[in-house]
């Protein structure tokens, strides 16, 4: 009779092993894991060179350094503003005084020029009835004149015989005078006014030259 065939067992599933490389058989026995030992942590941190964890409370906030540094700022701002603004109003009162000051000087000036003017003109209206008075009042205007420009701080510089100074002194002549001192004024043509660091103008002066 012929014989059955032998029924065919299915071939069985392999599971990769957990442990090891794939194809080698696990382990036999129960793997023992060994305990950290005391202090591993702290060896780790000392490797690492950083500090352990540290717990942050739950009141700071990160954010509070950048709000503190955003006020500082603010603030300032705000006094550079200020300063600037104070730094404005100071300039403009200072022109606004130095105006005021030149216009007082203006008005001192010409008001004390008002009196050389009303004798002059009264010394021209004089002049058909009696020509020597007009030599006298040009005199008495020309004095007044002076005394206005001394009062302003500006004193006449006429005097000859004097050894000539470059500070005070303008040289527009030279003169061969055997009865002066050598480099001394013999003549000024034009007076000065003023002197020192007030000058208005130097004297225009001739000198006597060295005599050889």
């Amino acid at each position: 009779m012929p014989t059955e065939p032998e029924p065919m067992t299915p071939p069985q599933r392999q599971t990769a092993p957990s442990h090891g490389t794939p194809g080698s058989a696990p382990p036999s026995g129960p793997q023992k894991h060994s305990a950290p030992s005391e202090g591993a942590d702290d060896n780790r941190t000392t490797e690492t060179g950083g500090d352990p964890p540290v717990a942050v409370g739950g009141n700071h906030s990160s954010e509070e350094p950048d709000q503190s540094t955003a006020e500082q700022l603010d603030e300032l701002r705000d006094r550079w503003r200020r300063a600037l603004a104070d730094l404005d109003n100071l300039r403009k009162r200072q022109a606004k005084e130095l105006a005021r000051v030149r216009a007082d000087e203006r008005v001192r000036t010409a008001a004390a020029l008002l009196p050389v003017l009303d004798n002059l003109e009264l010394a021209l209206a004089h002049a058909g009835s009696d020509p020597s008075a007009v030599l006298k009042g040009v005199e008495a205007v020309r004095d007044q004149a002076v005394d206005v420009l001394r009062g302003l701080g500006y004193p006449r510089d006429a005097e000859t015989g004097v050894p000539f100074d470059p500070a005070r002194h303008e040289v527009v002549g030279v003169l061969d005078d055997l009865g002066a001192e050598p480099n001394t004024v013999t003549e000024v043509v034009r007076p000065g006014y003023g002197s020192g660091a007030e000058q208005l103008r130097p004297a225009s002066v001739v000198v006597s030259k060295r005599q050889e």
